[in-house]
């Protein structure tokens, strides 16, 4: 048996794991990307649309030149691939490094031991079973992101009209790609008040097309033989139950559902890694160092992100802290931090006083004036005025170094 031997193997070849592994091959580090699939970027290859790399590349760019330039970057930093390579096991040594049996086509089975691990396996879509809709089971109902590689890689149409059911960002980009593609997009149809996409995407791609969207209305039933031939919807009572009374009907061959993303979680469960219930991903510090030390996550493995710019910046850090893990650094004493009212989660779960710290939080309110707080013992320590603050945007604050000094709880007020 094939035993391969890294400073640091990375799971997964998408924005994160590239991002990481440049910057662990650029120290010198030897370092593996490992990717089921046959080709590296992830699920950046099949978004087509622009928009991606504003922030980090500082251009526009689509999905595929931004997983490109990504690619080259860690290839000539010197980080090596095993691509259509699955991992399928892994555990932690007594001394402290990594045994990962990794299952390919081409070499078998292979056994890697890493002084380090990064976990960077994004996330996968929630389908019609995770929310429970009720109605027959006919052909033409869609995750949002399985239709976009159907229509973007493999350059087939989904169906004729469409109903998304969900304002996540893959289905109003979708919405947009189907009218694009001569499809008829009836309605967008979100449970809660607000839409669940950025507001940018509302506009260009439901705004800009005269597609409707139905707020704090349910999709009840769907209907059809062989093939989806309609979907009956609700509005929902104050206590967020649908008023069947006010159901309507829209007659459509195609549903899609873009109703959120789960982080995959199975290899950090399989090393014991302590979950956050709030992200569905790992628990970590500010070095983005998970409960088991050598394991780190970034990305939308970790918590799901706004946009990919911040899922390479957040790695790319992580990366810099692996190579500190490498080489003895310590970290220091640590506190914890925690979300309060109207935050959903606070990342990091613990950060060291002595340095500088970079939270990312998601709000859970509407609001265009508010201001962030970091309580201690009760009384505000640091404050951040904040404008237009929407729950599909996250809020990322940069904490300078001996300004918390103790477990601290973070506060949105509305003003």
């Amino acid at each position: 048996m094939v035993r391969l031997d890294y400073d640091v193997v990375i799971a997964g070849a998408g924005a994160a794991g590239l991002a990481a592994g440049t910057v662990c091959a650029q120290a010198g580090c030897s370092t593996l990307i490992v990717d089921r699939e046959g080709r590296t970027g992830g699920i950046l290859n099949q978004c087509i649309h622009n928009g991606f790399g504003l922030r980090y590349f500082k251009e526009e760019l689509t999905g595929p030149e931004f997983a490109y330039r990504m690619s080259e970057k860690a290839r000539h930093a010197g980080a090596e691939f095993a691509l259509n390579s699955a991992i399928t096991d892994i555990k932690q040594l007594e001394d402290g490094t990594f045994d990962i049996r990794v299952l390919s086509g081409k070499d078998g089975v292979t056994h890697l031991h890493a002084r380090a691990v990064m976990l960077a396996m994004g996330c996968r879509e929630r389908n019609r079973g995770a929310i429970a809709t009720p109605g027959e089971r006919p052909a033409g109902v869609f995750t949002a992101g399985t239709a976009q590689k159907l229509l973007n890689c493999e350059g087939k149409l989904p169906g004729k009209s469409a109903v998304i059911v969900g304002s996540g960002d893959i289905g109003l980009i979708m919405a947009r790609r189907l009218r694009w593609s001569g499809i008829e997009v009836k309605a967008v149809i979100e449970i809660m008040p607000h839409s669940a996409g950025l507001t940018r995407n509302v506009v260009q791609c439901l705004h800009d097309f005269d597609i409707p969207l139905y707020l704090s209305t349910s999709v009840i039933r769907i209907d059809g033989k062989e093939r989806v031939e309609k979907v009956v919807a609700a509005p929902l009572n104050s206590d967020r139950t649908p008023d069947t009374s006010r159901a309507f009907e829209i007659e459509c061959d195609t549903v899609l559902f873009s109703v959120g993303l789960i982080p995959e979680m199975e290899l950090a469960r399989k090393l014991g890694v302590k979950e956050n219930p709030a992200t569905g991903g790992a628990e970590v510090n500010s070095a983005y160092s998970t409960s088991v030390p050598g394991v780190f996550s970034a990305g939308n493995v970790l918590h799901v992100h706004d946009l990919v710019d911040f899922v390479a910046e957040e790695a790319e850090y992580a990366g810099k802290c692996i190579v500190d893990y490498l080489v003895g650094a310590k970290t220091g004493k640590e506190f914890s931090s925690a979300a309060g009212k109207n935050l959903k989660y606070a990342i990091p779960n613990r950060f060291a006083a002595a340095k500088a710290t970079r939270f990312l939080f998601r709000p859970t309110v509407v609001t265009d004036r508010a201001v962030l707080k970091a309580m201690v013992d009760g009384k505000s320590v640091w404050e951040k005025k904040l404008a237009f603050v929407r729950p599909a945007e996250m809020i990322i604050a940069e904490v300078a170094a001996d300004t918390l000094h103790g477990d601290v709880t973070f506060e949105l007020e509305e003003l």
